[in-house]
């Protein structure tokens, strides 16, 4: 029988499983306790208290496939682990250390991954009340993390395993939101069609792939101070043009004007160019084609929101987030096209 996701049965089966792969890793060690972690649909997140283990480790956060689900796509946390393990030693890019791992037996037994726990805070400035972070930190972390981003793009996949990995071009990238939209109601999606042959007709020449994110913001980091300690929450990463990546970050400054934000007040949050600024500096060449790329993000927010809020509609959990986002639909896709000439 599968155990149900934050149940006793599932977490005692997860500490049987923890204590036989730590040993792979510390033979001595012990396993003192597992907890639960709030998480998302994609995985399960608990925290692990080990004994015997050196300093820095003797808490780790475990993540596991979500049972009752075949471990693939964005469920798939066995390659997500062999992506930070290949990006643990690109310099500049810091992501939490993967120590071990169990390959498990899906769908009984869901595999898992062991990784340090990393300090820090896991914000998104737009997305939480204004002054959560000192408007100066918002700043500092934002221009860190668009320096990073150029850092992880930088490295070269080619001369990783993860060489063999399809590329999702600019084409898919379209067509997946294009079906996203095809699964709401009519009226979360007018005009999405006429946007979708826009950017078709439009697509610009694919730069070389290179490892992105694909939900690239200050959301999924860890900071501490001034600084991202952490990039987290590989789930959907993939090889493709690095703009991708770069104007979804841009989207979440004050001036993107985000759907789901709760104030327009400002954050902190640098403006679009200085953000592109910082990571071109890095990258060491300039980005072409960026209107086109930041219709397609707007395409992927509109449809992304649209999602939010058929789900919403259908759990019975209407929230003010949710009126603030739906009104942005239209407004979207008009922007979108606007971008697009």
């Amino acid at each position: 029988m599968t155990a149900v996701a934050g149940s006793a049965d599932l977490t005692a089966e997860l500490t049987q499983r923890t204590a036989v792969a730590l040993r792979g890793w510390v033979p001595d060690a012990t396993v003192e306790s597992v907890e639960p972690l709030a998480g998302g649909t994609s995985s399960l997140t608990y925290v692990a208290r080990l004994a015997g283990v050196p300093a820095p480790y003797e808490r780790v956060v475990l993540k596991v496939a979500p049972p009752g689900l075949e471990p693939v796509r964005n469920r798939d946390v066995l390659r997500q682990a062999r992506l930070m393990r290949v990006l643990a030693g690109v310099p500049g890019v810091r992501v939490p250390k993967v120590l071990f791992s169990d390959k498990g037996a899906p769908m009984a037994h869901q595999p898992f991954v062991a990784m340090e726990l990393v300090a820090g805070d896991c914000l998104e400035p737009v997305l939480v009340p204004r002054g959560t972070v000192p408007a100066g930190q918002v700043r500092a972390r934002a221009l860190d993390a668009a320096r990073m981003l150029a850092q992880l793009h930088r490295a070269d996949p080619k001369r990783t395993p993860l060489a063999v990995e399809p590329v999702v071009t600019l084409g898919v990238e379209i067509d997946r939101w294009t079906r996203a939209f095809a699964t709401v109601p009519d009226d979360l999606r007018t005009g999405y069609q006429a946007v979708a042959d826009r950017l078709h007709a439009t697509t610009p020449a694919a730069m070389m792939p290179v490892f992105t994110h694909g939900d690239y913001r200050l959301g999924n980091t860890l900071c501490e101070g001034d600084a991202v300690t952490s990039i987290i929450d590989w789930e959907i990463w993939a090889l493709g043009d690095p703009r991708v990546d770069l104007t979804w970050l841009t989207f979440f400054t004050d001036e993107a004007r985000h759907p789901a934000s709760p104030s327009d007040e400002p954050t902190g949050m640098p403006g679009k160019a200085e953000l592109i600024d910082a990571y071109q500096e890095i990258r060491g060449e300039p980005l072409r084609d960026l209107a086109w790329f930041e219709a397609l993000t707007k395409y992927k927010e509109s449809a992304a929101t649209a999602l939010l809020i058929k789900r919403a509609r259908k759990a019975g959990e209407w929230k003010d987030m949710h009126r603030r986002m739906l009104p942005a639909l239209p407004v979207l896709l008009e922007e979108a096209t606007a971008l697009l000439g």
